[in-house]
């Protein structure tokens, strides 16, 4: 008999062996900060003294995705003596010089699934892809999880996922994708964004956020340790000065785990009902998530997005009329000269395309990836790149006019045409105005707050006479002197970031604030002269879209799918209408009661009010 327990016992321990491992967990290195090269090199060498089988690394890679900020990061973890997989975050999405491109050039993809003694990890980051708002998982990467699940050969398998925020409200669309994985063995949902150590629920899924690498005032540099055996995962704090901390989370490893509610409501479309005349149209719908906006062109109305694709339909019906697809992701809003459309790709290359039929008639290639959205004259093209060049091209044949280099951070703001001047601003706290005719730097404006995430980058300016308006994440509207770029006031009473627009008579500016207020202000008198500020009760928002008027009505967007549509006389809202949940580009009025607007999720919908 005591044989017999031996047997068993070493069977036992022969099992439990095959079944445990360990991986380390890096997230949030921010290469590009200081000190941050230090803290991840550390962590490396330290990981590369442990007794591990492989390494996730949970977004958040850099800084901002600039210069070698990427290369630096990829260096570094290459030392690992293991295999690592890793996602990027939303430093690494949003302030992205070349669009998410470069990420996936480095290392093969911005999303993993492997196997490990029979586990398998899924990875996927949330974006924000280059506009400011909160986190989205995209259409593309949904589908893509959707069909990895559908085709698991064991649909019993134990899941871990990988993203780099929670599964809450910081995501947009966070049920979609907590729908998708509910019905499968999902076991955890490991995490980082906060930089700390944390357990949370996601509607019953265990969510374990994680440390980052960094060393941040009392807090040493480190990264987590996490033990998978047959009943839970333990998860141990690692100093990268060489010390394993006492465990500070033990998850079991259940089959089929309950899942309930939390307290985080979903979305809720009921206050459509408030708003009875206003209707969708119709609606398109891409596939691919859209971070431009529409463009008018006639009875037609050009549209990109993320798969590459330059989309021309019907404005009456939205039936497809043409569709074009270039080799990148198209994050620019077109600009429509007579007959030719213009846009600009993350392939690299500048496109003028035939209005008749998409048809390509020239492209110019550019040192780098480009996010920035082009604009005519009607006989140059103007737009910034990623390589530190701004260049006018000829719109007949392609062929480059000027080029601007002095550029040092990316631009990925429509540039303004003012005067013989381009304005535009990029990510080195600098808005820049060139002479129209020949690139010649005529003034450099830096009065903001410093630091680069404060620069008046995601802006599109706006002018009147001789002054240019622009906000900034320093919260602050400044008006400008067009003609030599010196500030004529600074406003800081309203908390405005990004989101600015002017009336089609130039005789008024309009900001939409962080917190609810919409304001606005005449561009005609020497200081700041608000006309009124109004509370549209859309919460907190840090959506970039321009607010546009037209026929007395002004349309703004907001990150989680709203529209509306104030008086542009007194601030009061006439409308508001939830398209979806996704962050709403820059609206295109047709009129004063009917609206085009493309959304994150990759549709365009024409809504018409009575």
């Amino acid at each position: 008999m005591k044989y017999i327990t031996l047997i068993i016992t070493l069977l036992l321990i022969s099992i439990s062996a095959a079944e445990t491992f360990r991986f380390a967990w890096f997230s949030d290195t921010h290469i590009g900060a200081t000190g941050a090269t230090d803290d991840l090199r550390q962590a490396v060498t330290d990981a590369n003294t442990q007794d591990i089988d492989f390494v996730i690394i949970s977004g958040d890679i850099t800084e901002l995705d600039v210069g070698a900020n990427l290369d630096s990061a990829q260096a570094i973890l290459d030392q690992l003596r293991f295999p690592y997989h890793i996602i990027p975050g939303n430093h690494d999405t949003k302030w992205s010089a070349s669009g998410g491109r470069k990420f996936e050039r480095l290392w093969g993809d911005d999303k993993f699934q492997f196997e490990y003694n029979g586990i398998r990890f899924i990875g996927l980051h949330q974006g924000p892809l280059l506009r400011m708002g909160d986190g989205y998982i995209v259409p593309e990467d949904l589908a893509w999880l959707d069909s990895l699940l559908t085709g698991l050969p064991d649909p019993h398998q134990k899941l871990i996922f990988i993203t780099h925020y929670g599964l809450d409200e910081s995501v947009s669309n966070w049920f979609e994708f907590l729908d998708l994985i509910k019905p499968y063995n999902t076991q955890a949902i490991l995490h980082g964004h906060g930089h700390a150590n944390l357990v949370r629920s996601y509607e019953g899924v265990p969510g374990i956020m994680g440390r980052s690498t960094l060393t941040r005032g009392e807090q040493a540099g480190g990264y987590n340790l996490v033990t998978l055996r047959n009943d839970s995962l333990i998860f141990n704090e690692r100093l990268s000065a060489g010390e394993t901390l006492i465990s500070w989370h033990g998850q079991p490893l259940v089959n089929f785990r309950q899942t309930d509610s939390s307290d985080c409501p979903r979305p809720d479309f009921a206050a459509n009902k408030a708003f009875p005349g206003v209707k969708s149209a119709w609606e398109f719908d891409s596939g691919f998530a859209i971070a431009s906006a529409p463009a008018l062109a006639g009875d037609r109305v050009i549209i990109t997005d993320a798969g590459g694709r330059i989309t021309a339909l019907a404005v009456d019906s939205g039936k497809l009329i043409w569709q074009t697809t270039v080799a990148g992701p198209v994050y620019s809003t077109p600009d429509v000269t007579d007959d030719l459309v213009l846009v600009s790709s993350t392939d690299s290359m500048l496109y003028c395309l035939g209005l008749e039929n998409g048809q390509i008639i020239w492209r110019y290639p550019t040192g780098a990836p480009l996010v920035a959205s082009p604009v005519s004259d009607g006989k140059s093209a103007f737009c910034g790149g990623s390589d530190g060049v701004f260049r006018a091209i000829d719109l007949k044949t392609g062929k480059l006019l000027w080029e601007f280099t002095g550029v040092i951070g990316f631009v990925e703001t429509v540039p303004l045409l003012h005067r013989g001047k381009v304005i535009f601003g990029a990510w080195d706290e600098n808005l820049y105005a060139l002479s129209a005719r020949n690139g010649k730097l005529k003034w450099k404006w830096q009065a903001g707050r410093p630091g680069i995430l404060y620069s008046p980058a995601a802006c599109q300016p706006v002018a009147a006479g001789n002054k240019v308006f622009i906000v900034a994440p320093d919260r602050v509207m400044t008006c400008i002197r067009a003609r030599n770029g010196k500030t004529i006031w600074r406003e800081d009473r309203f908390p405005v970031r990004e989101s600015i627009g002017i009336s089609t008579d130039g005789k008024t500016v309009f900001a939409k604030t962080m917190w609810d207020t919409v304001v606005a202000c005449a561009t005609g008198p020497r200081n700041f002269d608000l006309q009124w500020a109004a509370d549209a009760d859309y919460g907190y928002d840090i959506d970039p879209a321009v607010p546009v008027e037209k026929d007395g009505t002004l349309f703004l967007g907001t990150k989680n799918g709203w529209v509306y549509a104030l008086d542009s006389t007194t601030g009061d809202v006439r409308w508001r209408y939830r398209i979806g949940v996704g962050l709403v580009n820059d609206p295109l009025p047709l009129s004063g009661t009917v609206v085009l607007v493309t959304a994150m999720d990759g549709r365009i919908v024409r809504l018409d009010a009575q």
